[in-house]
């Protein structure tokens, strides 16, 4: 089950990261095959399905968020936690965002969603 402090420690690493644009660092806190889905994949990976999955062509994908966004910069507003997962509720380039992150046993995220206003 996840803790407060592991989710607070997760929160504060992953938007650490995003906001220094340390694409490594963002992509450490996920397994090799992990599953990404955002509304986003479709409208800028022209992935119709909304899901990638692995680190090469996620990291690829958000590679070239980063370049298209230099000002990027997240706030987050709060952590919510759920059995295996996290929700992270943050401010982002688009606005308001809620990301769902869903953990193995080894701490690492498997799948995320992102869901945006």
């Amino acid at each position: 089950m996840i803790t407060r402090d592991f989710a607070d420690e997760f929160s504060k690493q992953w938007i650490e990261a995003w906001n220094r644009h340390d694409l490594d660092r963002v992509l450490s806190h996920y397994t090799d095959d992990f599953e990404m889905s955002s509304p986003y994949i479709v409208k800028i990976a022209g992935e119709a399905s909304g899901t990638l999955k692995g680190k090469p062509a996620i990291g690829a994908y958000w590679g070239s968020a980063l370049e298209r966004l230099p000002a990027l910069r997240f706030e987050l507003v709060e952590s919510l936690i759920g059995i295996e997962s996290i929700t992270l509720y943050y401010r982002g380039a688009r606005g308001i965002a809620a990301e769902v992150f869903f953990f193995n046993a080894q701490g690492k995220v498997f799948k995320a969603c992102a869901h945006y206003a």
